[in-house]
């Protein structure tokens, strides 16, 4: 939507374009493919089509995601070692990962006032 409206206010030429928004609460809608039968007629046959999709549990619906609200999924490891250590022997030697975690995340944004580094 807002590449039409950039395109408007430069007043380049637009073609027809029909935008169809999925907005029932929750993915996988019972109510999306019968709306869009019934829309057939009017909407007409796409040339294009872009489903903006942060995932799909099943194949047999149409998953859409309207908005993520900042979720980040990350597999991370940290390791400082290649045994267990006893803190009383090497406390303070070896790095604490929970430190080096949070410092790796410290240059990602502020902790204190979410400024994006």
């Amino acid at each position: 939507m807002l590449a039409i409206k950039a395109a408007q206010m430069q007043n380049a030429p637009l073609p027809r374009i029909c935008l169809v928004l999925e907005s029932e609460e929750e993915s996988g809608s019972d109510n999306l493919i019968s709306l869009l039968k019934l829309s057939e007629e009017y909407i007409g046959k796409p040339d294009c089509l872009f489903c903006m999709d942060s995932g799909c549990l099943d194949y047999k619906k149409l998953w859409i995601t309207s908005s993520l609200r900042g979720v980040v999924k990350i597999d991370l490891k940290v390791e400082c070692g290649i045994t267990a250590y006893h803190s009383g022997e090497v406390g303070g030697i070896v790095p604490e990962t929970f430190r080096i975690v949070r410092a790796l995340l410290d240059r990602i944004d502020d902790p204190k006032t979410g400024k994006v580094a």
